[in-house]
């Protein structure tokens, strides 16, 4: 077997970060004018910022509306967000079965770092920018032995990876779409992810 190095998701699936988005879609649209629904937004998180951007924003100010967003993130969506449940339980059960923590995700990795750092997450190393079937080249450059997402586009990466991909029902996505995105394990959140792990790790050494 590969040493074990779990990779993560961010948003919904470590971090619950629709308040501060929320509040970031607030600010976008006083800073440009341009109208966005921010409890509607926040609740599509997953794709990149750019898609819920096009949404909104005409063609031509889609690059401005994402730059924008950016700048305003440290200062509105850091503070609101909070740890999700199980979240430092799941990384410190990897840590003690040996293993390395990953965090991929489609948020820029500066940004995705300012949550984990404020909430006193630690990981080994933080992969952004990235999304669906994107992750798996991070996973597989720094060898990741499986996935944890709230996705479906997150369990898509987790197989083009080659790697069995654990999913929590958290986000955006129902635990039917996520079975048949091929997750190979649903949660309910992070505190069954302990449990789940062992039995994947198990799995993992029968075959």
């Amino acid at each position: 077997m590969l040493p074990l190095t779990v990779g993560f998701d961010l948003d919904m699936t470590l971090v619950d970060s629709r308040p501060g988005i929320a509040a970031t879609y607030r600010a976008l649209t006083e800073r440009t004018g341009v109208p966005v629904d921010a409890e509607a937004a926040v609740s599509r998180l997953g794709p990149p910022l750019r898609t819920e951007i096009a949404r909104w924003f005409p063609p031509a100010r889609v690059d401005e509306g994402v730059r924008v967003f950016r700048e305003l993130y440290p200062a509105y969506a850091i503070t609101p967000a909070v740890a999700l449940a199980g979240a430092p339980a799941a990384l410190a059960a990897v840590r003690a079965r040996g293993g390395r923590v990953l965090v991929v995700t489609a948020k820029l990795g500066r940004l995705a770092k300012l949550h984990l750092d404020h909430l006193g997450l630690r990981v080994d190393e933080v992969a952004g920018d990235l999304f669906a079937e994107e992750k798996a080249t991070a996973l597989r450059a720094y060898g990741a032995t499986h996935y944890v997402g709230d996705h479906v586009a997150d369990m898509a990466a987790a197989g083009a990876a080659g790697v069995p991909g654990i999913a929590v029902s958290t986000g955006p996505c129902s635990v039917d779409e996520l079975h048949a995105a091929g997750a190979a394990t649903v949660l309910t959140d992070l505190t069954g992810f302990p449990a789940a792990l062992d039995g994947v790790i198990r799995l993992a050494l029968s075959q």
